[in-house]
């Protein structure tokens, strides 16, 4: 890759907390949970009954009405993420050749809720009561084609599927794109929707999910002794970045630097993570590498910490690997605890988590962390966000079939 620098000019989110960056920021750093019971599932006594959902999201607020039957609600959160991000940035893209912009957006399953809709509207009403929209709604790739329409982008537009590591995958491979010369600027980050019958049934069969049905708020515990699996959330986080000299050619506000991106492999489990982290440690040296950045310079890391019992204890050996006695020293903080796992949008949402934590010094907390597992011990920021100065960030994502994806951000001077 070439010397080309790569800064985030806009950021846009929906998420569990709310929508739009500051008052997600400022429930988030506050302490505040967005987990709580999904009351469709209360009611069809689902052994999982508790999620992230985007409850104040309003598709209406951001598409239009004869519109959002053709997009599946995965599309509807990066399209309204995505406006966001365009309008912080500032950008006209009138003025901008499409030519040399591009997307890359990040989803781990897509349009899941329209694959059940319309596949028990076939089992219950027949071939022909099937909607034509259906294989347009479904589409792992619809978002990122739904937002290169709305912003005339005409470069690259594609779509990222590593699990859980998709949205950092797709950030990175932004970055690539931009530092080789071929783009000036791209939309990138995820989206996820899997709250649906089949989804939350589907991680349960496998008891990977969190049965702290009676305590919504208290049942993601990244690194507790006490967590019993992940809750899983829905939203989107999605970002503008550019090409330094073409930001600072329009006079745009630039939020951070992105200097580090790093990618590997388990090749162990489709599903679980390598006990020892080997695997995820090498991303996270890669990215540093990358950045040109000592592990002694890393002044937060924003955690993969999903509340898994292995996923955790994987995590905390891969820091250590990397950072090594300084390891003990650098705060981490499970926002997961808060928002849920966003799967393939937890990178993209993370990310703005980094970059806020940047620019008002402030490491978000870990929530539920009352009771430290004895093998994950690291400063998780338990509970109560603490005030920190902040320029240089991990953000760790890993994600089933072993994907590996790590993103540095720096800050901007």
């Amino acid at each position: 890759m070439s010397g080309r620098r790569v800064v985030v000019t806009g950021m846009g989110g929906v998420t569990p907390l709310g929508n739009g960056l500051d008052v997600f920021w400022r429930r988030l750093v506050s302490g505040e949970s967005g987990i709580r019971k999904i009351q469709e599932f209360v009611d069809k006594q689902f052994p999982v009954q508790i999620g992230g959902e985007c409850h104040e999201f309003d598709p209406l607020q951001y598409i239009d009405a004869r519109r959002i039957k053709r997009l599946d609600r995965c599309a509807q959160l990066a399209v309204a993420a995505a406006q966001m991000a365009a309008q912080d940035s500032g950008i006209d893209f009138a003025k901008t050749d499409p030519r040399r912009a591009c997307v890359i957006l990040g989803s781990g399953i897509g349009g899941l809720t329209t694959i059940e809709e319309q596949h028990l509207r076939l089992i219950e009403k027949g071939v022909n009561r099937v909607s034509a929209f259906t294989t347009a709604r479904l589409m792992l790739n619809a978002a990122s084609g739904h937002i290169s329409m709305d912003h005339n982008v005409q470069g690259p537009v594609l779509s990222i599927a590593t699990a859980c590591a998709s949205s950092n995958n797709a950030i990175g491979e932004a970055m690539g794109y931009i530092r080789r010369g071929d783009i000036d600027i791209a939309f990138t980050g995820g989206t996820e929707d899997a709250l649906s019958a089949l989804g939350i049934s589907a991680f349960a069969a496998m008891k990977a999910l969190s049965l702290r049905n009676d305590d919504p708020p208290g049942a993601s515990r990244p690194f507790d002794a006490n967590r019993d699996g992940f809750v899983m959330g829905e939203g989107a986080g999605v970002l503008v970045i550019e090409e330094l000299e073409h930001a600072k050619k329009r006079g745009a506000r630039i939020h951070a630097e992105l200097v580090g991106y790093g990618v590997s492999a388990d090749s162990y489990d489709i599903v679980q993570p390598h006990p020892e982290g080997e695997m995820a440690a090498r991303a996270i040296s890669s990215a540093l590498r990358m950045a040109q950045v000592n592990p002694d310079q890393v002044d937060m890391i924003s955690a993969h910490g999903t509340g898994t019992s292995l996923g955790d204890i994987s995590e905390t050996k891969a820091i250590k690997r990397v950072f090594g006695p300084n390891a003990r020293q650098i705060p981490i903080t499970g926002t997961k605890s808060s928002i849920g796992h966003l799967l393939g949008a937890g990178g993209g949402v993370e990310l703005i988590v980094c970059i806020k934590a940047i620019q008002d010094g402030i490491v978000p907390p870990t929530l539920n962390l009352n009771t430290p597992d004895p093998e994950c011990d690291l400063d998780y920021t338990p509970l109560k966000a603490r005030e920190l100065r902040i320029d240089v960030v991990v953000n760790n994502s890993f994600g089933f079939g072993g994907h590996n994806a790590v993103i540095i951000a720096r800050r901007f001077e």
